[in-house]
């Protein structure tokens, strides 16, 4: 937890790069930043708009008072409570760079748990599938799995005007051109019966009444239209499972990113709609991560 901002001292002007680098290191540090030495790099390698190496083979290269002032300036907003991400504008995901907006989440590691688990259910890389993503945010669930089935394509839904943009921005600078789509919608409704092979979602899960107790980065910066999940979390999962059955082809998976311990209750749902159960996927910490239904198969 970041506490009461303190003064980064040492960033005054002349500076070299080495000495820049350990008073934002020092400041965060103070501050109660966990992961202050790699936000420290991140944060002064993008004010001094560096290469990743540049720090560590000319550190004693002096630091210029513009230069000086861009540091500042980003320290006092990350001590402020601002995510390094947020700081960037972008964020990497599944090797590919996206940018970030107010209107979308971070996309997080634990996330690529659902794009693995996506690809292991359609193992054949040629397959000309049909993908849908709902809740698609900065687009990163659909752009990843478009990253590794070169035939597939896929429509991205967002209840937000502004994220359904920044997905769609995304999509053209990684350079899935026609084969990514994205509408401005309510989860499934603007559709009625489609067909897709995959439907993805990573919907807003955090009951409401938990909101003002996240931690400051998230409860301050992230969307509320993208953490609020209703009374008890599972408002969306409803949403979403109830028009499973008229979106899934036979034989087509949906899988849905869960909070801990939703897993069991998500289940329950799209088994009530139809779906049979595979066991769900874990997280790299044992978490159950992902609940995996499958439409039943023709014949």
């Amino acid at each position: 937890m970041i506490r009461e901002p303190c003064v980064p001292t040492g960033l005054g002007t002349p500076t070299s790069r080495r000495n820049a680098l350990l008073a934002v290191r020092s400041a965060l540090e103070l501050a109660g930043v966990e992961g202050a030495a790699l936000d420290a790099r991140v944060i002064v390698r993008h004010a001094l708009g560096l290469a990743p190496l540049a720090l560590a083979t000319e550190p004693d290269r002096p630091v210029e008072e513009a230069e000086a002032l861009a540091i500042r300036d980003l320290v006092a907003r990350r001590l402020a409570g601002v995510p390094v991400a947020r700081l960037l504008g972008v964020k990497e995901f599944w090797g590919l760079e996206f940018r970030l907006s107010p209107a979308t989440l971070i996309p997080r590691p634990d996330t690529e748990t659902l794009v693995e688990e996506a690809l292991r259910h359609c193992p054949d890389r040629d397959a000309p599938l049909r993908l849908l993503d709902l809740g698609t945010g900065s687009g990163c669930i659909m752009a990843a799995i478009l990253s590794e089935r070169p035939r597939a394509w896929g429509l991205g839904i967002d209840r937000s005007e502004e994220a359904a943009a920044t997905a769609r921005l995304n999509a053209a600078r990684i350079g899935l051109g026609p084969r990514a789509a994205f509408l401005v919608g309510d989860w499934a409704r603007a559709l009625g019966d489609a067909a897709f092979d995959l439907v993805v979602s990573n919907p807003p899960y955090v009951e409401a009444g938990i909101i003002p107790s996240l931690a400051r980065e998230v409860r301050e910066h992230d969307p509320g239209l993208a953490l609020d999940g209703g009374e008890d979390g599972l408002e969306a999962y409803r949403a979403i499972a109830t028009a499973l059955p008229g979106l899934l082809r036979p034989g087509g998976h949906a899988l849905l990113e869960v909070g801990e311990g939703q897993a069991s209750a998500v289940a329950e749902l799209l088994a009530d709609s139809g779906l049979a159960l595979h066991p769900p996927a874990r997280d790299l910490e044992g978490r159950e991560r992902v609940v995996v239904g499958r439409s039943a198969a023709r014949g």
